[in-house]
């Protein structure tokens, strides 16, 4: 699924994250296909909200315990994990379910808010593409899309002004070439982590059905 951004005042770091990790966007993004199948299901929607749970429950973890990154980025109005958890008792998994689902184990504590921003990037350019994903799960799942779509909406109404935030953000912190040259580094990281996650949740859920 392609989207563009299309909004004012894009940050040149931005740009630079862009184009430094072009070569994983459509692995990333071809992560949500599963919703968009003709015959997509809850249970579908279901994987798709424990594989997001799993890689950014653990990376909003390690996002709080990132030396003073509170005093770079508010992170208490952009945490989703606990939407996702919300989303997921909604369909009807047990707390204990929830509480004893398997998470991403590779994500790294950061040393600095430039490899914090780095892995960022990856979850919060995923918002971009949440309202396009709810509209279509309502025409498909609409049950689900009334009771269990908290993380989808998470940003609803403000996705564009928290990515100009994003940008001015690491507009700010990416001061030094050398910064901003690891800020994209951890981005790549991050993606490749993302991938093998997915990939392993891939082979637990197949091994399931077998």
């Amino acid at each position: 699924m392609q989207y563009q951004l299309g909004m004012p005042q894009r940050s040149w770091m931005i740009e630079r994250l862009d184009e430094g990790t072009r070569l994983h966007h459509a692995e990333a993004d071809a992560d949500r296909e599963i919703l968009f199948h003709d015959d997509a299901a809850p249970a579908d929607y279901l994987i798709f909200l424990m594989r997001v749970y799993g890689f950014e429950a653990p990376l909003e973890s390690a996002l709080a315990m990132t030396p003073d990154f509170e005093l770079v980025l508010d992170l208490r109005e952009r945490h989703k994990a606990s939407y996702l958890a919300q989303d997921m008792l909604a369909i009807g998994l047990r707390p204990h379910e929830v509480a004893e689902m398997s998470q991403c184990l590779t994500i790294p504590q950061f040393a600095s808010a430039a490899e914090a921003l780095g892995w960022m990037f990856v979850v919060e350019r995923a918002t971009l593409a949440h309202g396009v994903i709810r509209r279509h799960l309502l025409t498909k799942l609409p049950r689900e899309m009334t009771h269990a779509s908290a993380y989808l909406q998470r940003y609803e109404g403000v996705v564009e002004t928290r990515w100009r935030q994003f940008g001015a953000v690491l507009d700010d912190v990416a001061h030094h070439p050398a910064v901003a040259d690891r800020i994209v580094v951890a981005a790549n990281d991050a993606f490749r982590g993302q991938r093998r996650w997915v990939a392993h949740q891939h082979e637990g859920t197949h091994a399931e059905a077998v």
